[in-house]
């Protein structure tokens, strides 16, 4: 049996740069979410979002390199980095075509695609190179080149439930015997053009985002990234590598409602849930804690809560529910992998992330939200969700490592 396993992580984010820094800045409950220095946020609603800061490319790249890449890419290749370093892996010992590439992408390099038209608006030459990364399957496309991955490549875009679905397929990658390694995860940058989007539509809000609080207004925007290397656990256990998780599971569905707005009665994502529970194996009992996609808008979190409790049934009421969201902000394409890495931390640390700026609870969402950090050393499956527009929703279940 071909189990997948996580042997390699590597993380960017508001609170963190590094791995462990980001389980301990989850553990204490520290927030990312500022003002906004990458652009110009004047004449918008909300002015705050969760910008990865002091990152500069001449710290990581030369220049020759980082002139061809965008800010999505860059967060990536230090996520990239790490994550190959984390996993002790040998890339030259490794058979490149049984090597897969799978990425998930929101607005991918847009912040260059701004940047290339503003110096058109302003009677200026463009620089092609801003252009070079501007599709969202450049950071996969990079990856391939820089590890020589000669296997299965895809980009995955459903919006905010990409990185979450992209893992999910990494597993299922290595179940079927496509590849013995996998690296997957997402990657995603702050851009004018989504912050514009997400203040029209009036969903965000004027302070840091709290989810399942009955005031909450809406989301915080963030950027950063999470990349991992999946491999068979024979495989990982014949270099003698530990694995931090199993990939047990995943679900995927569609609620075919609205493009912008969750099905009110959450059967979209009770339905992905259950095809999770399914596809793992896992009895519903065994989910010890859920690392939900709480937004922090009204109708999302609602829509969870119900879906939660369709799924799990009275037991929905036993288990744990958080959302980082509310400390590492809104990642859209990135977002389901800095929230798996969130997830673990039960298995890694004993430890439930807290739902910080949870203060008062509203009466569609009566769930144990956790907004303090809390023990946990017993739990041995965990839930992440993912909520997307145009109803993608996308259930991952990882279980600790036996």
């Amino acid at each position: 049996m071909r189990i997948p396993v996580i042997t390699g992580i590597g993380i960017v984010s508001s609170i963190a740069v590094g791995k462990a820094a980001y389980w301990d800045a989850l553990s204490s409950g520290a927030c990312g979410i500022g003002e906004i220095t990458l652009f110009d946020t004047y004449g918008f609603r909300g002015k705050l979002g969760a910008q990865v800061r002091g990152f500069l490319p001449d710290d990581h790249f030369d220049s020759r390199d980082s002139r061809r890449m965008s800010r999505c890419d860059m967060l990536g290749a230090v996520a990239l980095k790490e994550a190959l370093m984390d996993s002790c892996i040998d890339l030259e010992q490794t058979d490149r075509t049984r090597l897969a590439v799978v990425i998930g992408s929101g607005s991918g390099g847009l912040l260059n695609g701004e940047a290339f038209k503003r110096m058109i608006w302003t009677s200026r030459r463009p620089r092609p190179s801003l252009m070079a990364s501007f599709t969202s399957s450049s950071f996969t496309d990079y990856i391939g080149l820089v590890t020589g991955a000669c296997g299965f490549r895809a980009t995955i875009s459903t919006a905010c439930s990409s990185s979450s679905t992209a893992i999910g397929l990494a597993g299922e990658i290595i179940r079927k015997g496509i590849a013995d390694v996998v690296i997957t995860g997402g990657s995603e940058s702050l851009s004018e053009t989504t912050f514009a989007g997400f203040n029209a539509l009036r969903a965000v809000d004027d302070i840091p985002c709290r989810p399942f609080d009955r005031d909450r207004k809406g989301i915080s925007l963030g950027e950063g990234a999470a990349l991992y290397i999946i491999e068979t656990a024979e495989h990982a256990a014949a270099r003698g590598s530990r694995a931090y998780a199993e990939i047990a599971g995943y679900g995927l569905s569609c609620d075919a409602y609205h493009e912008t707005a969750p099905s009110p009665d959450g059967t979209g994502i009770s339905h992905g849930i259950t095809l999770a529970l399914k596809n793992s194996g896992i009895d519903p009992g065994e989910i010890g804690y859920i690392n939900a996609h709480g937004t922090g808008t009204p109708a999302n979190d609602a829509a969870e809560t119900r879906a939660f409790k369709l799924a799990f049934g009275r037991r929905a009421y036993c288990i744990p529910v958080s959302s980082t969201k509310s400390m590492i902000g809104h990642c859209l394409g990135a977002a389901g992998a800095k929230e798996a890495a969130a997830a673990l931390l039960p298995f890694v640390r004993g430890i439930i992330p807290p739902t910080v700026h949870y203060r008062n609870q509203d009466p569609d969402c009566d769930l144990d939200y956790v907004p303090e950090p809390r023990k946990a050393d017993c739990i041995s499956a965990v839930l992440s969700t993912s909520v997307a527009f145009g109803g993608n929703n996308t259930a991952l279940i990882l279980r600790r490592p036996s």
